[in-house]
């Protein structure tokens, strides 16, 4: 894994004859430490088409300066960038593409701009002489990239861009109220917020490299759609449903149509895919989680929404999602589990937990987690999954889109939910009557996943149908999270019935993990009797008249 820093800084820029304020009046700040000057080289790749840049991502070749080396950086909030660092070497490295592979594709990383900076630091300390903050005075000149790894060739015959940029940058876990400080000062000398993001941003702007001065760039996922091909497929659209005598077009005109919004849903799940890939990678908190519900969304929007967008088409990408899905879920589902009995295991008294449950229970996650976390960077490190993301954006340049695109979206949308409802009202009913046991835990399984694809589609609903559509939602986002718990419990006790066997096998005794599985039927009981009255509130014919355009 490469090495990560967290950068909060702020920039800002000067003209040549702007003078830097006095920082050390500032309040906590003791004294401004002269920390010397040095001179850095760095060359920046990305495609041809930037989509690096495109992403705010940035990933740089440096030579010079305390951090030489490469350096790939991830935007994480405004002002807030996660830096992950890779020793030198000609090429970019691995371990760090890998972190744009959701964005590159197979697309080739090539130099695109390089920088050479004289950087002046100066160290803000408290009176304990703790470092608050850098300063780093940076006297910038930048030039297209081609020969760049040349240094003697830097900018040969080539206009460039000269600049000056000033980079506070907070210590450590410091407080960023000290940000807010140094600005005030800053600016009240007349030093300007800085008018791009990044170095990399303004050298390609000003160098004619920037995206309008590029090749024609293609939009990914991370992008919004390309709308003069998603404007075509909906014209098409519209014509056929007129052509059948709906009248699509001239409704159409009144508001969003059903394909606006369907294609707005479908986007912003494949946007999170993208842009969670990277923290994935790295095993970031909820990251698997996250991806993996996306992935569901877009799956499911497929589904619920086939008037919209051919069936046929999205049908083998849908197949490649629950894929996806299903890969991720094996490293998700094992942490759930292991949290819900680990829990489980802290409300036991200790007199009842009997041999070394806790061990035994660590050792079981762990063997698992080992396993699991190699085989899901294995999936995303491999063929299938890059042909999966090429489809996505290959799905949002040219969308599927069928005759019902081009309605007006609140009628579509109402019909698409309520037909999923009615789906749910089935299985729901169907596993209330079923016999207790295996065929009724099964039933209600295939219930929670007909009330998560019904919640889904209703949050697909909702810039078309408004709150009707939220509190539908959220409705029936409470059947489903009972039906959730009781699924849970099943899988739970197939754990503790495995617990207990091997605490067994060990001479270790299973009592305490019996124990927990009585418990676990005990709530799954619960969870039975509690749904007829949760399912009866979820499905008053109110809420669903209330959906009706």
């Amino acid at each position: 894994m490469a090495d990560t820093v967290r950068e909060i800084e702020r920039k800002y820029e000067a003209d040549d004859n702007t003078r830097l304020p006095d920082l050390a009046g500032i309040d906590r700040v003791a004294a401004v430490v002269e920390a010397g000057t040095e001179d850095l080289d760095a060359v920046y790749y990305d495609t041809a088409d930037q989509r690096l840049a495109a992403a705010g991502i940035t990933l740089r070749r440096r030579t010079g300066g305390r951090d030489a080396g490469w350096h790939l950086k991830l935007p994480v909030a405004p002002g807030v960038r996660d830096e992950l660092r890779a020793p030198l070497s000609e090429t970019p490295p691995p371990e760090l593409t890998a972190f744009v592979r959701s964005r590159v594709l197979d697309g080739e990383l090539v130099a695109v701009v390089r920088l050479r900076t004289r950087r002046t630091v100066r160290v803000l300390k408290d009176a304990a002489g703790t470092p608050l903050a850098e300063v780093a005075e940076d006297a910038v000149r930048a030039w297209p990239a081609a020969g760049a790894v040349d240094a003697g060739t830097a900018g040969a015959g080539r206009a460039g861009a000269r600049w000056r940029e000033i980079e506070v940058e907070l210590a450590g876990d410091g407080d960023a109220g000290l940000l807010d400080e140094v600005g005030r000062v800053l600016t009240a000398a007349g030093v300007r917020p800085a008018s791009a993001a990044s170095k990399l941003e303004r050298a390609l702007a000003e160098t004619g490299r920037g995206r309008d001065g590029a090749a024609p760039h293609t939009a990914g996922p991370d992008e919004r759609p390309v709308h003069g091909s998603v404007r075509a497929a909906k014209a098409k659209a519209k014509g056929k449903a007129k052509a059948k005598g709906k009248g699509a077009g001239k409704r159409g005109k009144k508001g969003p149509t059903a394909g606006d919004v369907v294609l707005r849903y479908a986007h912003e799940q494949v946007r999170v895919i993208i842009e969670l890939d990277p923290a994935v990678r790295r095993d970031l908190p909820d990251a698997v989680h996250r991806m993996r519900v996306a992935t569901r969304r877009l799956r499911s929007s497929f589904r619920s929404y086939g008037k919209v967008l051919d069936r046929a088409a999205t049908r083998p990408i849908g197949v490649e999602l629950k894929w996806l899905a299903a890969e991720l879920g094996v490293e998700r589902d094992r942490e759930v589990l292991t949290e819900r009995l680990r829990e489980g295991l802290a409300e036991v008294p200790g007199t009842l937990r009997l041999g070394p449950v806790d061990a035994r229970l660590r050792i079981w996650s762990e063997r698992r987690r080992a396993g699991a976390r190699d085989r899901l960077l294995d999936v995303l490190d491999g063929p299938r999954y890059l042909a999966l993301l090429k489809t996505l954006h290959a799905f949002l340049e040219e969308p599927p889109l069928r005759g019902a695109a081009g309605r007006p979206a609140p009628e579509v949308a109402a019909g698409a939910v309520l037909k999923d409802y009615r789906r749910l009202a089935r299985r729901t009913e169907a596993a209330l009557a079923a016999p207790a046991g295996q065929q009724r835990d099964e039933a209600l399984h295939g219930a929670r996943k007909a009330a998560k694809r019904t919640r889904y589609a209703a949050e697909a609903a909702r810039p078309a149908l408004g709150r009707p559509a939220k509190k539908f939602a959220k409705r029936t986002k409470r059947v489903q999270q009972l039906l959730g718990d009781h699924q849970d419990s099943v899988v739970a006790r197939d754990a503790l019935r495995e617990l207990a066997t091997q605490a067994q096998r060990a001479g270790e005794g299973g009592f305490t993990f019996g124990l927990l599985y009585g418990r676990e039927e005990a709530l799954a009981a619960d969870r039975e009797r509690a749904l007829p009255d949760v399912w009866r509130k979820a499905s008053r014919r109110k809420h669903r008249a209330a959906l009706r355009p």
